[in-house]
Parts: C-alpha cells; sequence; structure tokens
C-alpha cells in the first residue's frame, strides 16, 4: 500500500474528503479494498470484545439487561444490532472453524451468521458427521470477493436438499405461507406476506418483466426506486388478472374493483355534486365507495369510471334500493381492439406504454354526457390517465381534441407552452 492511501486508511475521515485529490485512481481502489478489510478485521474483534464481556458482565453490563443492550446504549448502534452482534459472538463458541474463517476476514458478519445458524438447525436426516463437511463448503461459499449472501444461502438450500428428512423444508412448507393485509389510518394498504419458494418464484416471474426499469423517449434513465417498480408492476398484474383471468364468482359476480357512487357526484363541476345538508350522514358526502376500503376521492373515481362495467341501482329518497338495471361495459372489446389499432398505445406524446398497461379515456366524461364512441375516447397508460383527471384550475391542465384526421391531440397547459400549440398523439409507435 502507498503511503497516502494507508494514511488515509489509518487517519481521520475529518478534512479527508479536500486530501483524497492527490490520490490516484489505483491508489483510491486501494484505498477502498484496504479499508474494507478492515472493516471486517474491527468487525470481528468487536464480536470477539462482546462476548467476551457477555462471559464476564459488570454492573454496568448487568444493568443494561445484556451486553447487546449495553453496547447500543454507548454506540450509535440500534439495539436489535448490539443483540445480534452477542448473538454471533455466543454461536461462535460452539463452531470454532465459523469463529476462525469470520476472525481471519474470510467472511463477513452476516454471512458468519448465516453459517451458525445453519450448524445450530441442520437438516434432520443429516448426521453429525457430515456437519465439519458442510461448514467446509459454507465457509468457502462465503470466502473471497465473489462471495454473496445469495451464493450461500443456495449451498444452504442445497444441503437441506441432500439431507431431506420426512420433515418439509421450510422452503417448501406452505403451511407457513402467510399473507396480512391492512388498512392503515389515512387510507393507503400495508401487505406482508411469508410465502414458499414455489409461490415466491411464481410471483418473483410474474413480475419480472413489469418491474424493469423504463427508461423515457429521449433516454433519460427510469427514475424510480426499486420498491417503486415493483410496487407498479404489482398494480398492474392485479389489474391484469381482474381483467383477464377467470377469476369465478364473488357474490353472483366476477371479482373486480366495486366503487359506489351517486351519479350527480360523478360531474365534473363541484356544484353539481351532493353536499351534506343538516343530519345527513357519511354516505350522503360526494365522494366514491369501495366496500373493501371505504372512501374513494371524486377525481380517482372519475378515473376508474372511464373504462368500466356500469351497473345502475334506482334508489329512494332514504337510499333504499328501488330496482337495478342490468350492468353494461362502457368500452365494448370491439372498441378497444379498434382504439389499439389507431392509438398503438397509450397515445399521451412520447408515451411508450405498450396498449395491454393503457385504460380507455373519456375525452368529455360519460356522466357529463360524453358519448362512448371513437372520436370521444382515446388510450392512455394509468399515469398520463391520472394526470387528466385532475381537477379543472390546477396548473397543469392537458385537453384533448379529436382532430381532423380523427386522432386525439394533445394542447398543453400554459406552463409548458404559452402558445398551446396542440401536439399530435403519440408518434413512438408505427406501423
Amino acid at each position: 500500500m502507498s503511503v497516502l492511501s494507508s494514511d488515509v486508511v489509518s487517519g481521520s475521515a475529518v478534512g479527508l474528503r479536500g486530501r483524497l485529490w492527490r490520490l490516484s485512481a489505483a491508489e483510491l481502489r486501494e484505498a477502498a479494498v484496504s479499508a474494507s478489510a478492515e472493516i471486517l478485521r474491527l468487525e470481528a474483534v468487536r464480536v470477539a470484545v462482546v462476548d467476551e464481556l457477555s462471559l464476564r458482565p459488570d454492573d454496568q453490563v448487568i444493568a443494561s439487561r445484556g451486553v447487546g443492550a449495553w453496547l447500543a446504549a454507548n454506540t450509535m448502534l440500534q439495539i436489535r444490532d448490539g443483540k445480534k452482534i452477542a448473538a454471533l459472538g455466543a454461536a461462535l463458541r460452539a463452531f470454532p472453524a465459523v469463529a476462525t474463517g469470520f476472525d481471519d476476514g474470510d467472511c463477513s458478519f452476516e454471512h458468519a451468521a448465516l453459517i451458525v445458524a445453519f450448524c445450530e438447525s441442520p437438516p434432520k436426516g443429516m448426521p453429525d458427521e457430515a456437519l465439519p463437511k458442510c461448514i467446509d463448503l459454507l465457509l468457502a461459499a462465503a470466502s473471497g470477493v465473489e462471495a454473496t449472501t445469495t451464493k450461500v444461502r443456495n449451498v444452504i438450500a442445497t444441503l437441506e436438499r441432500i439431507f431431506e428428512s420426512d420433515e418439509i423444508p421450510p422452503a417448501e412448507d406452505v403451511d407457513r405461507n402467510e399473507l396480512r393485509i391492512a388498512s392503515t389510518l389515512n387510507g393507503r394498504v400495508v401487505v406482508r406476506g411469508d410465502f414458499d419458494a414455489l409461490t415466491g418464484e411464481m410471483l418473483l416471474s410474474a413480475l419480472s418483466n413489469l418491474t424493469m426499469p423504463t427508461p423515457a423517449p429521449d433516454g433519460t434513465p427510469d427514475a424510480r426506486s426499486a420498491a417503486k417498480r415493483t410496487a407498479d408492476g404489482f398494480t398492474e398484474l392485479i389489474r391484469r388478472y381482474l381483467d383477464c383471468a377467470k377469476t369465478g364468482m364473488d357474490g353472483g359476480q366476477r371479482p373486480h374493483v366495486n366503487v359506489h357512487i351517486n351519479a350527480r357526484d360523478l360531474a365534473e363541476h363541484r356544484d353539481c355534486a351532493a353536499t351534506p345538508t343538516d343530519g345527513g350522514s357519511v354516505s350522503d358526502l360526494d365522494v366514491g365507495h369501495m366496500p373493501w376500503l371505504g372512501p374513494l376521492s371524486i377525481s380517482q373515481t372519475r378515473l376508474l369510471g372511464c373504462d368500466c362495467f356500469l351497473s345502475t341501482v334506482l334508489l329512494d329518497d332514504h337510499g333504499a334500493p328501488l330496482d337495478a338495471k342490468p350492468g353494461k361495459r362502457l368500452v365494448t372489446a370491439e372498441q378497444r381492439v379498434a382504439l389499439i389499432a389507431r392509438d398503438k398505445g397509450c397515445a399521451f406524446p412520447g408515451c411508450t406504454c405498450v396498449p395491454a398497461w393503457t385504460d380507455a379515456h373519456h375525452i368529455r366524461h360519460w356522466a357529463n354526457g360524453g358519448p362512448t364512441v371513437m372520436n370521444n375516447l382515446v388510450l392512455l397508460c394509468r399515469s398520463h390517465h391520472r394526470l387528466m383527471h385532475r381537477k379543472t384550475g390546477f396548473v397543469g391542465k392537458w385537453e384533448i381534441r379529436i382532430g381532423v384526421d380523427n386522432k386525439p391531440w394533445f394542447i398543453p397547459p400554459p406552463s409548458i407552452d404559452p402558445q398551446r400549440h396542440p401536439r399530435p398523439a403519440n408518434t413512438t409507435f408505427t406501423t
């Protein structure tokens, strides 16, 4: 190691950024690798010291209800991290080969924890004499710069399959599957699940193509985080399933998103919407209502109403049903085929969204008398569909008109184009 890079690794980080310009790229790489090795060394030192302290606790440690909590109270660690350090130190006592690999810097903290967890709970069908060889295999997978958590987990999974017993491996035990869906106080939904490997594989396979980064037409990288892309893909997966799958019947109809709302509340102008009166109930307010999760805003309800299956229920003055008319689809299958032929995908200028990801948007909303005909329909992806349903008066209001060529034209707001020159529909898709 050069003198400069050695000074970087052993010295303080205070003012370091102002001195790094003196190092060459090779020296910077050398310093980064050396610093990482030093972190591994100090991690092993901390685990060993904390473990020894747990064997000989003094009054301060005892008062802190354990060495892990004491460590967290006297450092910037969280309590859970302090307890993990203490737990690994205690576990390494029974497996000196793993402890040696960890102390030598041959495996990371996370990989050492995975290995000792396997050693503490080996497969039921594995004989005791096989454990040393299994440890060697796991340490080999965990050592070197090519070591990854996925690699270590794959070796563990392979060993569990080799030494199969009458008990179902945890990764294949469908009885452990759990999915919890709960609404929050602000009307959102939290999803937590734990599935077997096969179910997880199916889910990841189904989401794979839907969660890929999608650059903008000008080549700008997708700004969404991986978590946001996964959420968007999961939403699209559910939408496609409800639109196309053989879902069976639920209460006499195919399960889908059901929204209940008064017809007058779907009008574009707010003065047409229902308003609460003295003695009125919450159900009288101008919002949509979903059977599972309750209230839904007018703008979101109007968006869903563009391309939906409409059922009409006549109510009396007290809100009791008098009659129900058979449901009808606002946009027919034939019209959607025609829209795909005309728009090719999302018609918004520059959008690359394919037809399967689009909704049929009413240019003049059908609740305001807009007909469900080709000259009042346009295909929009969900993102641009939301954009079109922003309330009148908001900055950024786009307009859509059908031109003399019988194709949609988009008029940007003054904030984008003060002259508001009409823009042709998406030209990304060509025939």
